[in-house]
This record gives structure tokens, sequence and C-alpha cells, in this order.
């Protein structure tokens, strides 16, 4: 069987610790470009890897017949264009979270995915990690009994990205702390529960720590270090509440808050029994039995949920299975962030079930 070219546009940091290493061990796949507007990062690339070619344009991409798919890995401002150009030119497409910077670029590019017919898949990669499955398939079983709501804590003491660059500027990224690392929750949160529909939302976003720059006080930075003369206009704390069909979420999330411990993980509450998961780690299930409290915290092997990603990308092109990852699902999750982004803005609560929107 013939392997399945890959292009991968934007050579940073996810399509190096991520996609391209993942794609490198499955024996089914072919890098031939590394795309990168910095084009020195593309033929890092092609060096440290020892294969493809290095571009700065991808739409040279668009023209090659032999590329079947395509990795986008750029900043979030052009993760619609890019997309809905490759969809159109016949590539399939795993596009890295979020979909896109706003809710109506997202539903953008599902039209298109519809018109196409190719795969749209957004990297939302804990849908592919094994203890999110377990718990998953736990919920699915009964063995929380009904579960009525999720709590969600992605609390860090100073952890605001690459300061001053894309990831704080709103006209880039879409968002700060919210679309950044909340997508990563909120859609393992509806992921596990089944995708409910929302139906109302709640939320208020805050911009305080990181305004001042030069004076931001940090022990290290992804993506750093910061640029004192660039743009802060994004998020460092969120909280929300959502209703949906099934459970209620809360949310509380920060990149950066005066308080020094770092709070990251998901409760999972049920009637009958709770699960902490401790975010990309293990999980406690609590419950009662005989009249006493009992908890327990399994045991198993983590795979690698990026090469489950990447796999499964590269065998659903081949069999037309439409995974958990796909933009029809997914494209719940822009729903319920444009949605607290909204609410925050007008103060107000936002109803889907008003605007007949379900």
């Amino acid at each position: 069987m013939s392997k399945t070219i890959i292009a991968i546009i934007g050579c940073g940091t996810i399509a190096n610790n991520a996609h391209i290493p993942a794609y490198l061990a499955n024996p089914d796949a072919e890098i031939k470009y590394f795309c990168d507007i910095r084009k020195d990062r593309a033929e890092k690339a092609v060096d440290q890897y020892g294969c493809g070619a290095a571009i700065e344009d991808y739409r040279l991409i668009l023209d090659d017949l032999d590329v079947d798919a395509v990795s986008i890995c750029t900043p979030n401002n052009c993760h619609a264009s890019i997309a809905i150009d490759c969809l159109r030119a016949g590539k399939h497409v795993l596009c890295e979270k979020p979909a896109a910077r706003t809710y109506e670029e997202a539903l953008e590019m599902q039209k298109v995915q519809h018109a196409t017919g190719k795969i749209l898949n957004i990297g939302v990669v804990n849908r592919f990690n094994t203890g999110v499955n377990i718990i998953k398939k736990m919920i699915e079983d009964g063995e929380l009994g009904e579960l009525y709501h999720v709590y969600v804590s992605f609390r860090a003491h100073r952890s605001i990205p690459g300061l001053g660059g894309d990831f704080t500027t709103k006209a880039v990224a879409g968002g700060g702390a919210l679309i950044d690392w909340g997508v990563h929750f909120l859609d393992l949160v509806m992921y596990c529960a089944g995708d409910p529909d929302p139906t109302t939302v709640s939320g208020q976003t805050y911009s305080k720590l990181g305004k001042d720059i030069e004076n931001y006080t940090y022990l290290n930075m992804w993506a750093g270090p910061p640029d004192s003369t660039g743009t802060y206009d994004v998020d460092d704390y969120v909280t929300a509440l959502i209703r949906t069909a099934g459970p209620s979420i809360t949310v509380n999330g920060a990149w950066a808050q005066n308080i020094g411990v770092e709070e990251m993980y998901i409760d999972f509450l049920g009637d009958k029994a709770g699960i902490r998961l401790q975010y990309g780690a293990e999980f406690t299930i609590y419950s009662a039995k005989h009249g006493a409290l009992l908890d327990s915290t399994p045991k198993f092997t983590q795979t690698n949920h990026f090469q489950n990603e990447i796999d499964g990308f590269l065998a659903c092109i081949k069999s037309g299975e439409k995974l958990p990852s796909h933009i029809d699902t997914v494209i719940l999750t822009s729903k319920i962030i444009q949605a607290i982004y909204r609410s925050s803005e007008q103060g107000e609560e936002v109803s889907f079930i008003k605007q007949g929107v379900m």
C-alpha cells in the first residue's frame, strides 16, 4: 500500500514536539514538505529529520497532487484560511487546536469540509488519551451513576506564554487562557460527557496580571522571553458556568494569578461515584459501599496520545472513518468558548435556547 504524503505547515514547538515525530514513527506516512514563513525553521526541520523540502509559502503545497494531507501548526489566525485552502485543493487536514479564533471561522471551516468531503480533524489530543478514554467508558457504562456536574480547574501562578507576542495578541490568538488552555479542558469534558449540546453560558474573563509587560514577574516562560514592546490584550483569568443537555460545567482558569498553587484537574461528579482527573496524569475514583467511603487510583499503561492522534488521522484517510476529533464534533467546544467571551463582553448570560440554535 502506498504511503500517505504529508506536508507540515508551521514548524514551531507543537510541530517539532508532536506532529513531526509521530508522522516519522508511522510507516504509512512520508513528509514531503516543511513549510514556515520563517524559512530557517523549515530548513532546520529538513536538516534535523533528514527528509522533505523546506518552503515558505503553503500555497505551493496546494498545487502538488502528490500531497494527500497536511498538519496545520501555525498561529491561530492562520488556521481557518489555510485549512479552507487545503480542503478546497483536495487535501485532508489535521489542524491544531483551537479550530479557529472564533466560532464563525470554525463554522466556515466546517462548511468547506462538508462541501469538499475531505477530512478535517482538530488537534484536541485528549480524545486520544488512554486515561481519558477509560473515564469516558466508565461514564458510559453508568459506573458514576448520573453525571450531574463537572468542575474544571486550570490555574497556574505565573504561566503567561510568549508575553507580548502572538499568544497575547487577540488579533492573532483570538483570546488568552480560555482559548489556549481552556479549549483542552472543555473539550475533554465534552468528550467524556458525550458531547452534549450547550443550553446556556455565563462567563467572565479578566486581563490583569500581564498588562504591565515590563514588570511581570515570572520564573520561566513558554515561547519566551517577553517582548516589552508587544501587545497584551487577552484574558489571563476566566470563570464560567455552562449548562448543557447533560451535566452542568463550571470553569476556573488562569494563566497567571496571585495564588502560588497550580491546580490542573477535572472533577466528574456522579450520584454513585466521582472521579478527579489530574490533567495529563492519573485519576482517582471516589465512592461509598457497605457503609465505607472508598477511593482507588487505577493503574494502566499510558500510550502517547499525540502518536494515537496522528495514527488515527492517517488511518481515517484510508478508511473514511469519522474520528471523535472531527470538526462536526469539536465545533461544540468552539461554540462554548465564543459564548463565554460574549457573555463576558455583554455582561449577561448567553442562551442558545432563546436563540433557537441548540
